[in-house]
């Protein structure tokens, strides 16, 4: 188990800390909105109100100990640039942030980030994931040997439910949500009795080995 810091809980903050919470590791998550720590305080180790801006306040709430941040400020460069340094100066050897253009990517590579996500840009992993596996629709790398991604439903699950289809035993992986394509509906907690449809994507999170296994199913 890995102690993971999540700063910025957004809908992809919040999602990273609640795929991380699924497969057993340990989560500080942190947001200045009370509203927003509320929403994930119940799956996660540990839910506080800060800004990740100050050392002093990392150092307080306890990101010292973390084996690796995730960084997700939305569109305030400044605070994932201010929260790094943070970080960096703390110790977290792993820091993955969450980028809104290729300039803020090529900030935050020259403070050493060990990756920079960007939904908009192809990185070789997720290009690779695509190329190989049709069902796959977004790869993201969470931290080594573990990710997040969306696939189409297989033709073969169309009808089933989550509960027949027993993935967490035959797989190893966690279902995060059910993206209804059609409706551009998100259910974060599936019903696990509900026939999946397909016009469903899952969202799933698991080690990578487990994750191109499952990609293979048809």
């Amino acid at each position: 188990m890995k102690r993971f810091v999540v700063i910025g809980l957004g809908n992809f903050g919040a999602s990273v800390a609640e795929a991380l919470n699924m497969q057993g590791h340990d989560v500080l998550a942190v947001d200045t909105s009370e509203e927003a720590v509320e929403r994930v305080a119940s799956y996660v180790a540990s839910a506080v109100v800060a800004d990740g801006r100050g050392l002093k306040t990392l150092e307080r709430i306890g990101a010292r100990n973390a084996d690796a941040a995730v960084i997700s400020t939305g569109d305030d460069i400044t605070a994932s640039i201010l929260t790094t340094m943070a970080l960096r100066d703390l110790g977290v050897r792993e820091i993955y942030v969450k980028v809104i253009s290729i300039d803020h990517a090529r900030v935050m590579e020259k403070l050493g980030v060990t990756e920079t996500i960007f939904p908009e840009r192809d990185s070789a992993q997720r290009l690779a994931q695509r190329i190989t596996t049709t069902s796959i629709l977004n790869f993201v790398r969470l931290g080594t040997g573990f990710g997040m991604q969306e696939m189409a439903v297989p033709e073969g699950w169309v009808g089933e439910s989550l509960r027949t289809l027993e993935l967490p035993r035959r797989f190893g992986i966690s279902v995060i949500a059910v993206h209804d394509m059609l409706t551009d509906t998100m259910v974060p907690t599936p019903d696990p009795d509900a026939p999946l449809k397909e016009s469903d994507t899952l969202l799933i999170a698991g080690a990578d080995v487990d994750l191109k296994k499952l990609s293979q199913e048809k």
